[in-house]
């Protein structure tokens, strides 16, 4: 199928180019991941606003947000609404229809990817590879025992650029925070469920703590717990 987003424009001793101005072929797929409270969501925001400003044209996805509901939150009260990515969504029918209604698109922003499924990591590869669609993902890399979620592992494995959000979460202790850890009623949980939605504040019944990996694996929530 011909798409918007793919029409080329040959400018005099040039390359190919997209509507947009960018050369053809060159969509990339973009993994920025980093612990909770790193700013994955506020940068997934802010990259959706450059691109956009830009006059590109994007979808923006989510899943299991803290909000519950399709639309992409930060703690620092950004907010925008999302598509909501669930178990049976294909994401090349979701751009390929977009299409067929005349409705361009340029890129994908996908929040809380850690939280898709393998095969949507792969229609992110093919969304750049075949449509040359630029898929930028944001999430954690592993889960409250310190283990690869399956996505991200994905992710690691297929991206053309992987990168660590620079935004510095520390420990208690004082140094720099890597893992989730998963807390309720005042201890570190080694096993349940791999997802479980919760927040970084103290007052929910089931919340995160971001700790340095010495901390992790001692379960050390700190003095102040």
């Amino acid at each position: 199928m011909a798409h918007p987003s793919g029409a080329s424009v040959r400018h005099e001793n040039c390359s190919p180019q997209r509507h947009d101005g960018r050369p053809l072929h060159a969509a990339a797929l973009k993994f920025f991941w980093g612990p909770m409270d790193c700013g994955k969501s506020t940068m997934a925001l802010q990259m959706n606003y450059n691109h956009a400003r830009q006059g590109r044209r994007g979808l923006v996805l989510t899943r299991i947000d803290r909000s519950l509901g399709p639309r992409v939150t930060t703690r620092i009260g950004l907010a925008h609404d999302a598509i909501e990515v669930t178990d049976d969504l294909d994401l090349v029918a979701l751009v390929r229809g977009r299409w067929a209604e005349g409705i361009r698109v340029d890129y994908l922003i996908c929040d809380e990817a850690c939280f898709y499924t393998v095969e949507h990591v792969e229609q992110m590869a093919e969304l750049v590879d075949a449509y040359d669609v630029d898929v930028f993902a944001f999430g954690l890399a592993t889960d409250f025992r310190s283990c690869l979620f399956p996505a991200a592992q994905r992710l690691f494995e297929l991206a053309d650029e992987v990168a660590r959000i620079q935004v510095e979460v520390l420990c208690w202790c004082g140094r720099e925070g890597l893992l989730n850890a998963r807390v309720a009623d005042g201890r570190v949980v080694r096993e349940g469920q791999r997802v479980v939605i919760g927040d970084t504040v103290d007052t929910a019944d089931v919340r995160y703590q971001v700790l340095c990996r010495r901390h992790h694996r001692a379960g050390d929530l700190g003095p102040a717990v």
